[in-house]
């Protein structure tokens, strides 16, 4: 027959194993602080990069992208819809000006300004005919009144005539009254037939100036087609290298579309990008620095965008070496902007050992040891990093990923 444990045994056997669960742990712990004691990490000095501190100037910079352009280049558009014809030089040739460079089809234009010249031709017709009837019209109203003014000096005469005889007994107040009405009725001719006259030559005035400005309109649209056709014999205007030409013969080009590319080879300019989030720091006449391979090329920002595009601005930097034997155009390169200027600071090369601006954990060498100590990093740029305290110029410090030693005090280094 089973027989019942007691509560209290229970939980004597609880008691204890709990006892020896703690015991273990903290025996394990001490075994791995008596194992880090004796047995120090290490690294070898292959795997780390030291630099000796010094001192000197700290620029604070960010980062955009650039590419190397001529600083000057002509785009050479099609001022007029056409096809190409025959391209005469090819890209890459060397250039002087009033060069041909290509052949446009102008034969579509050149018939349009044909048209366009007989419009005006006829216009100018139109007008001078509106002249000349303008004169006619005026000269046969003019008679017309002269007429009228010479029929109501009669009229008027005659009614002097028919007074004095009625005076004398030789006429009747009606035939007064009737000399009286056709004078008056012939003074309202007469003003009606001025007025006829007024109203006429402000409608034909009105009808020649509104043809002259037809006519000068069409006039400037005929001379900006003639000058159109003048430019379609594509030329060059300066001393260059043509850098792109459309070779698609017989491909129709529209008005304002691309047909080739001439820059001076002679000297360049950066085009950069940055993203928008630094556009409050972006202004005109900051330093900036490009990065060529190993070369470092100094200059200015000339030029901002104002407007943003997918989040990035455009820019541009004027080089003081314009002509720099590294500079080839479409090059690729790293631009820094320079934001603010530290001299004579303690400073050690960026690395991956440096995660920002603000209190950090860096490894000191010495006496063959890399021993961990805090400072406070300032500004950094692509060279150097500011290390503002605890530190001292000579020191060693090293630069390299020491993050998998981040909880280490110290570290052997060996050969």
């Amino acid at each position: 027959m089973d027989k019942l444990i007691s509560r209290e045994v229970l939980q004597q056997r609880k008691r204890r194993l709990i006892y020896v669960i703690i015991a273990g742990v903290i025996l394990f712990l001490c075994t791995i602080v008596i194992f880090r004691i004796i047995i120090k990490p290490s690294v070898s000095k292959s795997q780390i990069a030291v630099f000796i501190a010094d001192v000197g100037p700290v620029e604070n910079t960010i980062t955009a992208a650039g590419e190397i352009l001529p600083e000057f280049e002509q785009v050479i558009t099609s001022p007029i819809n056409s096809s190409i014809q025959s391209v005469l030089i090819q890209a890459g040739t060397s250039v002087k000006p009033e060069q041909a460079i290509l052949i446009l089809d102008k034969a579509s234009s050149q018939a349009e300004f044909e048209k366009q010249k007989f419009q005006l031709e006829s216009k100018r017709n139109t007008i001078h005919k509106l002249g000349l009837d303008l004169n006619k019209i005026l000269y046969d109203l003019k008679s017309s009144n002269e007429i009228k003014q010479l029929k109501i000096n009669s009229l008027e005469a005659t009614l002097e005539d028919y007074k004095r005889l009625f005076r004398a007994g030789g006429a009747t107040k009606e035939d007064v009254a009737k000399a009286e009405l056709e004078l008056k009725v012939a003074r309202l001719e007469k003003k009606q037939l001025e007025n006829e006259i007024r109203s006429k030559v402000e409608t034909m005035k009105s009808e020649m100036r509104e043809s002259e400005l037809d006519a000068s309109i069409q006039e400037k649209d005929l001379s900006e087609l003639g000058r159109k056709l003048h430019q379609a014999n594509i030329l060059t205007t300066r001393s260059g290298v043509l850098t792109w030409v459309n070779g698609n013969i017989g491909a129709s080009v529209r008005e304002g579309e691309v047909l080739a590319r001439i820059a001076d080879l002679r000297t360049f300019k950066v085009a950069a990008t940055l993203s928008d989030s630094y556009l409050d720091q972006l202004r005109r006449g900051m330093p900036a620095i490009v990065r060529i391979n190993d070369s470092l090329l100094r200059g200015s920002v000339a030029s901002i965008s104002p407007s943003v595009q997918n989040g990035l601005i455009s820019f541009e930097i004027q080089l003081e070496e314009k002509n720099h034997k590294l500079l080839r155009p479409n090059l690729k390169a790293d631009v820094f902007l320079v934001t603010e200027l530290h001299d004579h600071v303690v400073r050690v090369a960026n690395g991956p050992a440096f995660k920002g601006a603000g209190p950090q954990d860096i490894f000191i060498v010495k006496d063959g040891k890399a021993v961990r100590r805090t400072v406070h990093v300032g500004m950094s740029n692509f060279d150097y990093v500011e290390l503002k305290d605890n530190i001292q110029r000579g020191e060693a410090v090293i630069t390299s990923d020491m993050s998998d030693f981040k909880n280490t005090k110290e570290i052997n280094i060996t050969d």
